[in-house]
Formats: C-alpha cells, sequence, structure tokens
C-alpha cells in the first residue's frame, strides 16, 4: 500500500503539527532553482519572465566547478530587473531578489536565512540540489516551491520529494526543451512533477499557483456539510475508476489534497473540480497518485533505526536461541527503501552477533501502488542516495547499476518479497516477528486505527515487534502491547487470548465491501439456475468420475486443476504459492521432479506406480502419471499430471503391515523392484553429477577469473564516469559561461570599432614587438594597410608622411614608457599630422604594447601661416605711424610699442615688455612740472572706466637724458582674445605737441 493517505508517504517526523502555517509575520515565496549541465540558458530564460513587482526571492542552485571563479551573478544580471547576489553566509533572504551559490560550497535554508557550508565530498560525489532543497522544505514546509531545470543525473530528486513530503509544489521543465533532460526526466519519473513547462513559462505558472496559495493551504478546520458532500463525489469517482475506497481516509486530510490539486488547475470551487474530474478521467489518476505520493529515504528518521538494531533485534534473537526463520511485514512499502534499510540492519546485526546460518530472514513488503512495488521490485536507485547511505554500506550492500545508480546487492534483495497489497481490504499477513506500519494511521479515521491495532496484534507473534512511526501510537490498546522503546515507536506484542470474532478483519472493515460480497453470491445463484442440464451433468461427471489432474507449465506453475487434489497437494506457509512442487505433499515431491523431468526429456506420458504419500491420518498410495501435451494447440507443451489411487499389492501390503502380518512373496517382488529402480535412478544421477560437476567446476573456475577481472574494471570504470560526468556538468557550466562573455566580448568589440572609426582619428595599436595588432578606418587613408597587414611589423609597412624616426620614437616610448607628440607633414606637403605614441596599457596595469594616434592639423597649419602674415602686416604697420603707440594688458604690463612710443620714453623694446608705466626708468609730469602719478595715467583711467580717457598733456623724461618731452596722449581699452581667454587690453597713443617744450 502506498504511503499516503492510504499508507504514509511522510517520514517518520511527520506530525499534525506540520501542516500548520509557519509563524506569524509577513510570508512571501521562495522559489529553490536547481540546475546543472546547459542550466544557464533554462535560468535566463525563467528569470526573464520574472516581473520586478513578483514579490518573490529566488534562490539558484547550480553545480560549479570548484575551482573556477563563477561569473554567475553578473551574466544573470543582464536579463532581469531584479537585483542578483553571491550568497555569503548568514544572509538573509529578501522578497524581489536573487540569489546564486557560490562555487564549492553547500547551501541551507534556516528561518528565512542563507548559510554556506565547506564541500566535505570529492569530485563527482556532490548533490548541493538535494541538500538545499531537503533544508527549504523543512523550512518553508507547505510554503516550498522546487524548481528543476536542465541537467545530467539525478541531483535534486531527493530534494524534490522532501518538498511533496510537506506540502509543497515541483515544477519541472519540459525534457523536450532541455539541453540535457536526466534531471527532469529524474524528477518525473519519480512522479514528483506537479506541472511540466517550457523554462519560459515556468514562471507564469507559477505566479497563477502562488494567487491560488492563500485558498489552497489554511489551518485545518472543520469541513461544512456542503464540501463534504462534495468530497464523497469525489470519492465515488476514484472508487469507480481506481477501484480503491478512500473513504475510510481523515477528510481534512483527503480535502487538502484536492485543494492542492484545484490550486494547480486554478479552479476555485470544488463543484467545478468535480466537473473537471469527470470531463478528464487523467485528472482521477493524477489525483490517485497525489494520494498515494511515497516520499521516503534510506534509513529515514536514523534514531529509530538505530533503536531498533541495537534494543528490537537483541530481543527477537533471545527468544530463539537455536535460531529459526524470522518473518516481517512492512506495509506501505513505497519504492522500498525502508524495506532494503531493514534488510540491510538485519544483516549487520546477525554478522556482528556471528548468527549467520542460524537465522533466515522472510520479508513480506507490500503497497497500494502497483508502479511503486516495481520500483521496489527492481532495487535500482539513483546515485544521490549516498546522501543518506554511508559510504561503507555502499560498499558492503550496493552495486553499481547501468544506468549509473546503485542496485541493491543480490543477498539483500533475495530477502524481501514485494506484493501489492490494500491493508484496509486484503487480509493481513499472519506469525509475523515484526510488523512496520510508519505513518500510516495518522491519515486514518480514529475508529479505523482502533480497528487496525488489534488486527497488528493478531498478526504478530507472542513478543513480535510493531514498528509505528514518530507521530503514532497505539492508543488505548496498552494492555495488547507494551513500550520497548517509546521514542523511537517500538512496542513488543503481549500474549492476549483475543477471539478472532472479537477482531474486525478487512473485510469488514468496509460496508462496501459486504454489499459487494452479497451482490456477487446473488448474481452467482441467478446465473447458475440459468445453465442447462447437459452442462450440469457433464460437471457432476468430471468431478465423481474422472481422475485428479493438475495442468501445468514447464516450469511447475498451476494453470489448471481438475478434481479433488488436496490428498496429494496443499498450499504451502507464507505468501500465495501457486506451484506443484511447492505445494506437493511430503513423499509426493521427490517423484514428482523426477516425472516431469522425464516427460520433458521424452515423448509420451511417464508412468510411476504405488507413490507413497503421507496423509493427515493414513498413508495414501497413488500412481502418477505426466506427460507433455502436444495436441491440441492450445495445449502445446503444457505438463498433464494425473493422480490415481492405487489398488495394487502396495495396498495390500500396507493393509498387512497395519495388521502386523509378515510379507507376501508378492509383496517382496515389488520391494525388490522398487530397490532396484532406485538403484538404477541413483547410478544414472551419480553419473551426471559428476559429469555436470567437472563441467561446472571448469567453468566456475573460468567465469571466477572473469568476474574478478571485470569487477576490477567495472570499479575503475565506475570511479572515472563519476568524476567525468561531474567534470563535464561542470564544464558545461564553465563553457555556457564562456560562450556569454564571449558574446559580451563581440559586443563590445563592435561598438568599440564603431566608435574609434567615429571619431574620424587615426588610431594604430602595435604589440611590443611593434607588430601591427589592430588600425581604424582613417588610418589606412595616412598608412597603407589593410586587413592581411594584421601581425606585420610597422617597419615594413609605407606611409605617406615625413617620419623615418616613427620606429626608433616607438621604441623609445615603449623604453621609457614617455609619450611621444609630434607634428609631422606628409611627403606631399598637403597635409600635416599631431602623431602621438603612448603606451598601451591593460586592465591590469601592464604595458602591452603601444598606441599611435594621427590628429589632422592640416587647418590649424594653415591658419598658423595665415596668422603669421597678418601679424607681419600689423607690425609693419605700427612701426611705420608717426605717433607713439604702447599696447598694454589687463595688468597694465607692457605687451608691445612701437618706434616712436620707444624714441618718447628712450627705451628699447627689450626694456619695456613686462613693466608697468611706473616700473619704466622715465619719470611724467603734468602741465605744471608736479610729477604725475601713474593711476593718472591714460591707460590706468581707460582700464579703471573700461572707456577711452580723454586727451591729457604730460611731459616724458627719460632718466638718462635731461631733456623733456610733451605730447599729448590718450587710451582706449578693448577686449582681444587670447589663448587663455577673453581678456582687456589698451591702446595709448602719443602725438607731439607744436611747439615742443623743453
Amino acid at each position: 500500500m502506498k504511503k499516503s493517505l492510504s499508507d504514509s508517504p511522510h517520514p517518520a517526523k511527520r506530525s499534525g503539527k506540520d501542516e500548520a502555517l509557519p509563524p506569524k509575520g509577513k510570508i512571501f515565496p521562495v522559489i529553490g532553482i536547481g540546475a546543472s549541465a546547459g542550466g544557464l540558458e533554462a535560468i535566463e530564460l525563467f528569470l526573464k519572465n520574472i516581473p520586478a513587482s513578483s514579490g518573490m526571492a529566488i534562490v539558484v542552485v547550480q553545480h560549479l566547478d570548484p575551482t573556477h571563479k563563477a561569473i554567475m551573478v553578473e551574466l544573470l544580471q543582464r536579463v532581469t530587473m531584479l537585483p542578483v547576489a553571491e550568497v555569503t553566509d548568514r544572509l538573509k533572504i529578501k522578497p524581489g531578489n536573487v540569489y546564486v551559490i557560490p562555487p564549492n560550497k553547500d547551501m541551507s535554508l534556516l528561518h528565512g536565512t542563507l548559510h554556506l557550508l565547506d564541500m566535505v565530498e570529492p569530485r563527482g560525489l556532490r548533490h548541493p540540489i538535494d541538500f538545499f532543497l531537503r533544508s527549504m522544505a523543512d523550512d518553508l514546509r507547505q510554503h516550498a516551491v522546487g524548481v528543476i531545470l536542465s541537467g545530467m543525473g539525478s541531483d535534486g530528486t531527493l530534494g524534490l520529494r522532501a518538498i511533496k513530503e510537506k506540502g509543497g509544489i515541483v515544477f519541472v521543465q519540459d525534457p523536450a526543451t532541455a539541453k540535457f533532460d536526466g534531471m527532469p526526466r529524474s524528477a518525473i519519473d519519480a512522479g514528483l512533477a506537479d506541472i511540466v513547462a517550457p523554462a519560459e513559462e515556468l514562471p507564469a505558472r507559477i505566479q497563477a499557483y502562488l494567487k491560488q496559495l492563500p485558498a489552497t493551504h489554511k489551518l485545518d478546520s472543520p469541513i461544512d456539510n456542503k464540501d463534504l458532500t462534495a468530497l464523497e463525489k469525489v470519492v465515488i469517482l476514484l472508487r469507480a475508476r481506481t477501484g480503491h475506497d478512500f473513504s475510510l481516509y481523515k477528510e481534512n486530510t483527503f480535502y487538502r489534497r484536492i485543494k492542492r490539486r484545484m490550486g494547480i488547475h486554478q479552479i476555485e470551487r470544488i463543484a467545478d473540480y468535480i466537473r473537471f474530474m469527470q470531463e478528464n478521467q487523467q485528472e482521477t489518476q493524477l489525483l490517485f497518485k497525489e494520494l498515494l505520493i511515497g516520499v521516503t529515504s534510506f534509513f529515514r528518521d536514523p534514531k529509530a533505526w538505530e533503536a531498533l538494531k541495537m534494543k528490537g533485534f537483541p530481543a527477537l534473537f533471545a527468544q530463539r536461541p537455536t535460531g529459526g526463520t524470522l518473518r516481517v511485514w512492512v506495509a506501505g512499502c513505497s519504492t522500498g527503501e525502508e524495506v532494503y534499510s531493514l534488510a540491510i540492519l538485519f544483516r549487520e546485526a546477525i554478522e556482528e552477533k556471528r548468527l549467520a546460518g542460524s537465522f533466515n530472514i522472510q520479508i513480506f513488503a507490500t503497497d497500494l501502488d502497483k508502479d511503486a512495488i516495481e520500483k521496489a521490485r527492481s532495487g535500482v536507485y539513483p546515485p544521490n542516495i549516498s546522501a543518506d547511505v554511508s559510504e561503507q554500506r555502499l560498499r558492503r550492500f550496493f552495486e553499481k547499476s547501468e544506468t549509473g545508480g546503485w542496485r541493491v546487492s543480490r543477498e539483500i534483495r533475495e530477502l524481501i518479497v514485494f506484493a501489492p497489497h490494500n491493508i484496509i481490504m486484503d487480509p493481513p499477513f499472519t506469525k509475523l516477528d515484526i510488523l512496520i506500519c510508519r505513518n500510516l494511521l495518522i491519515y486514518l479515521k480514529p475508529e479505523l486505527q482502533k480497528k487496525l491495532i488489534p488486527l497488528f496484534h493478531y498478526s504478530l507473534n507472542t513478543g513480535g515487534l510493531l514498528f509505528l512511526g514518530s507521530a503514532e501510537t497505539i492508543g488505548i490498546n496498552g494492555h495488547l502491547f507494551e513500550p520497548l522503546d517509546l521514542s523511537a515507536r517500538i512496542f513488543r506484542q503481549l500474549h492476549h487470548s483475543i477471539s478472532p470474532k472479537s477482531i474486525d478483519f478487512p473485510s469488514a472493515f468496509s460496508n462496501t465491501s459486504l454489499m459487494l460480497a452479497n451482490l456477487h453470491e446473488t448474481e452467482t445463484k441467478k446465473s447458475t439456475y440459468g445453465m442447462n442440464l447437459q452442462l450440469l451433468a457433464d460437471q457432476y461427471l468430471i468431478r465423481n468420475f474422472t481422475p485428479a489432474a493438475v495442468l501445468t507449465n514447464p516450469s511447475g506453475d498451476i494453470i489448471y486443476i481438475n478434481g479433488r487434489t488436496g490428498k496429494y497437494l496443499e498450499p504451502a506457509a507464507g505468501k500465495a504459492n501457486w506451484n506443484i512442487f511447492a505445494m506437493s505433499r511430503e513423499g509426493l515431491g521427490y517423484e514428482l521432479n523426477l516425472l516431469f523431468g522425464a516427460a520433458i526429456r521424452q515423448e509420451g506420458p511417464v508412468t510411476k506406480k504405488g507413490v507413497v504419500i503421507e496423509g493427515n491420518q493414513e498413508k495414501q498410495v497413488v500412481d502418477l502419471t505426466v506427460e507433455q501435451l502436444k495436441v491440441p494447440e492450445a495445449l502445446c507443451d503444457l505438463i498433464l499430471t494425473v493422480f490415481r489411487e492405487s489398488c495394487a499389492v502396495a495396498a495390500s501390503s500396507a493393509a498387512r503391515k497395519k495388521r502386523g502380518e509378515a510379507p507376501g512373496n508378492a509383496d517382496v517382488a515389488v520391494l525388490e523392484q522398487e530397490l532396484k529402480e532406485a538403484r538404477d535412478e541413483i547410478m544414472a544421477i551419480r553419473e551426471e553429477m559428476q559429469s555436470s560437476q567437472e563441467e561446472l567446476k571448469s567453468t566456475n573456475e573460468e567465469i571466477q577469473s572473469a568476474n574478478e577481472e571485470l569487477q576490477s574494471t567495472n570499479e575503475e570504470l565506475t570511479s572515472s564516469k563519476e568524476e567525468m560526468q561531474s567534470l563535464n556538468e561542470e564544464l558545461h557550466t564553465v563553457n555556457q559561461e564562456l560562450q556569454s562573455k564571449v558574446s559580451d566580448l563581440s559586443q563590445t568589440n563592435n561598438d568599440m570599432k564603431n566608435l574609434l572609426n567615429s571619431t574620424d582619428i587615426a588610431t594604430l595599436f602595435l604589440d611590443e614587438k611593434l607588430n601591427i595588432r589592430r588600425f581604424t578606418n582613417r588610418t589606412t587613408s595616412i598608412i597603407k594597410l589593410k586587413a592581411g597587414d594584421i601581425g606585420r611589423p610597422i617597419t615594413d609597412i609605407v606611409t605617406t608622411l615625413e617620419y623615418p624616426e616613427l620606429a626608433r620614437d616607438a621604441r623609445e616610448v615603449l623604453h621609457s614608457l614617455i609619450f611621444s607628440e609630434k607634428n609631422i607633414g606628409s611627403a606631399a606637403g598637403d597635409s600635416w599630422f599631431n602623431v602621438r605614441i603612448m603606451p598601451y596599457r591593460t586592465l591590469e596595469n601592464r604595458i602591452d604594447g603601444l598606441v599611435i594616434t594621427f590628429f589632422d592639423i592640416t587647418a590649424s597649419k594653415k591658419y598658423e601661416k595665415e596668422l603669421q602674415v597678418t601679424g607681419h602686416r600689423f607690425t609693419f604697420l605700427m612701426e611705420s605711424i608717426p605717433e607713439g603707440l604702447i599696447v598694454q594688458g589687463a595688468d597694465e604690463r607692457i605687451v608691445m610699442a612701437n618706434r616712436e612710443a620707444r624714441r618718447l620714453f628712450g627705451i628699447s623694446m627689450q626694456e619695456m615688455q613686462g613693466r608697468t608705466i611706473a616700473e619704466l626708468p622715465t619719470s611724467l609730469l603734468r602741465q605744471d612740472g608736479t610729477p604725475l602719478p601713474p593711476e593718472e595715467f591714460p591707460s590706468a583711467l581707460a582700464l579703471r572706466s573700461g572707456k577711452p580717457s580723454g586727451e591729457i598733456v604730460l611731459g616724458i623724461k627719460p632718466h638718462s637724458e635731461k631733456t623733456c618731452r610733451w605730447v599729448s596722449a590718450h587710451a582706449m581699452t578693448t577686449v582681444a582674445d587670447s589663448a587663455n581667454g577673453s581678456s582687456a587690453e589698451t591702446y595709448t597713443y602719443f602725438a607731439v605737441t607744436e611747439p615742443l617744450q623743453t
């Protein structure tokens, strides 16, 4: 039976508290994304479709190379408006952010805070996605949202199981759209995917589900009559289409699962969901699987298993000091992890106590889900079970499977028999030493729990063990069991004589079953009345006058039984086994084996008379006939075994022995004949055994040698495969990052090329050997370059400039790291360029060549020549005028003076330039002969007022002369352009007064 509403899908720690909401406070959705190889593209598609106002926190866990610096953050930041950050230890999650796991770290979630842990496993054995999803399930419970995208392997499957166990939801990328479908396929095959869609569609599906989340996850509350009526309709649909009755399970649990399916389909009213089920039969199967979802793992709740090994097993061994067979029933085994865990513990306990050979183990594992039973029977599990199974146990009890996972070893699988079984409807196993039923009772109604506990007591031997889940108890049945370890929920059966009439067996658990049985009986009677007399007569004759016979296949499995065979066959104890050899009574099995082999080897029937069978009260003598049928064609190759009661001498011999009379001659002849036949058979068997033994010995030696070589090779290949697979995933991740970087670099390169060409500046890049590395389009008009010249030395290239020292200057700059700048003209003389040579510095501040720029300064050179001509003209004009002229700057310092001004002041231009009037070795006089202060000089007046000064008569007396020259002077102010900007200048004019005064 499946571990869900029908048989505990939830782990040992599951309790009613798990269904409650987290502590009060603002709850926002946290999306855990797991990806591996090919996952970068899928993650980018996912994030592109997340709106900035979604309010979701997204945590990305990917397989990363532990030795490679991750650039995942900057790659993802390009495609989303949400802030992207690499996780640091103890980072508090906030809504509207994307968090990325750093390389070589495991990550867990506790109370909304991300914690980082160092990796302890070597390369190839890491499962960071499972580790995080499990912690997220424990922390967020039903609010956890797991997403699996492209990747190889099966990492993430166990984490998704934990999320489903806590009531969360699972989204998986459609394998058809994934670059590598290993991880999505593993999640889907495990039956864990709620929604499967392409990566770009998953965000919308998640948001649609989250809108229904408040209505889907409510605290358990009484269900009104209207909803109860709807639940009954759902039960009817499930029973009609699956054959399983869910009316005995807790309404709240059942209702919660239905509401979860409604949230996935965005259906608000349960009446609409019922119509949806009626119109879509597939939804009925999906709901059935949802109710039967099996969440289990190896050694789940390790402390409880350790208590069973240390306390439970020794108690059982002590009850049987001479050994024997231990019978175990695991109800609700799901996919088998718990059953195999139990078998491993049994094997370890027997080896530790050196009881090998003393005890035989029979484990019956049952579940309602046939698909789960098939998977459990195969015993194949993904590689990530290493998170729950120690390395020592993996080496001892597991072997590598063809798919790269782990297969339970043959010695463990042979201890277990798997079978479909409904604990509520089917009869229980009996005479058990251990009954394990963990986390089933909490999903059943109290009245059904009260019926199951006495049934468990009836199924167990005195002193047998009942192992329940951590949230379960025996309730009011304390008189039937005593606790062996209460914390581990291990109870010991107490002997109480309970009448079977006081126990409700599964057939009485449901009124439906009783009604069906009565209906079947009624229909049978009605059909009997319709039979004709000839058929009834034929049946009577066959039943009373035809010998008992059994039709089997060549392996002995019974296909059809005719007549009464109870004298010769009886069912074997334990699981039903319809094999004629297993069912044959004492004394019949040996002869039946011989006759079977002879009938297959030769044509025609083979008969053995006088076979003695040990009956319940007296011995039976029977004649056996075994024949392999050839006709009719429908029965070809089937084996027919006929039992006839013997009336031969053997019967009279048995009668004489019973009366104590001496055997007669006929009896002696019969015994001698039997002895001769036995000797012949023994001789033939001995010869065949000797021949077969020699062949087998030789073959065994060869197989053993080949097996050792293959095992050694397999171990090496397995180890290499794990490392290569892990390395391959990491390389795919790095490759995707590098491809993204190359794309960015290509885009940047295009931008730089367009930028350089748009500036119309000729630029040439050289490496450290002065070989051409790159150039702009404008450069080709100055230096004869083409695309094939990249890599050639600059000295081999012809230029249009008169610059033979280019290579020399380049080497000098490369050596001294001091840039060079020169104005160089073309050979034709029609153009000029400013050539600047500078070192090429990388981001690491390393010199890796040169950058040479050519600025076209032809226009500047033209303006310079024109300015020189204008300057010459101005100088000529200034020197030729008869009046004196002095030009002063804004700081009142003399810039220029003409010949007449120099004569009047008696000073050369060199002495005047750069000085103020006050600093000249000349005395200035008013008309009355008094000294003229410098601030009253015409230029000073003009500068202060910004206006031309009026005409002033003043005397100029050089210190080196005795005469004084009287002149009339005035000044004007103008604004002139200079290299530093516009500034004021004054022009002062001097005219000699007539007559010249002295």
